[in-house]
């Protein structure tokens, strides 16, 4: 399952807003029913992890951490601890809690970003300021990729 793309939409009042039809289907077809909320741990944003998503990092996290290891299991609880279950409505919507809206700075203009097989949450001029900057990319990307680095020639 890969998200791609992004889409604004608007959050009402309770804080509801319709998840992007796109990333509505990829979630029918790859069967998933569930979806976990948490703020992502680098950026000012919310993170939209499918179920299945999110069991496979937790337990990943968990296998990394020895249950002896006080600052590990710290890191854990406080990763697990910091994260809500969400459900579509039968319109589509989902209700992010109003402290998450708030963690995001999100009042009601929203874009919602696919980011592999993730979606994240963005108060949308955020979004707007994080993706017009992008003057380095392309080098960034040079760097990351660079043939003689990833065939270790």
């Amino acid at each position: 399952m890969r998200f791609t793309g992004n889409s604004d939409a608007k959050a009402d009042a309770k804080g509801r807003v319709f998840l992007p039809a796109a990333f509505r289907k990829i979630l029918l077809t790859a069967g998933e029913s569930g979806l976990i909320l948490r703020r992502d741990v680098f950026q000012q944003c919310l993170v939209i992890y499918p179920l299945s998503v999110w069991d496979k990092l937790v337990d990943s996290i968990t296998e990394r951490t020895n249950p002896f290891d006080r600052q590990g299991r710290e890191n854990l609880r406080r990763f697990v601890a910091g994260s809500e279950s969400l459900s579509l409505d039968s319109d589509g919507r989902i209700l992010i809690p109003r402290r998450y809206l708030e963690a995001a700075g999100i009042t009601n203009e929203v874009r919602f970003i696919g980011m592999d097989n993730t979606i994240e949450v963005w108060n949308r001029q955020a979004a707007d300021d994080m993706l017009a900057n992008d003057a380095d990319l392309g080098d960034s990307l040079e760097t990351m990729m660079n043939p003689t680095g990833l065939l270790g020639l």
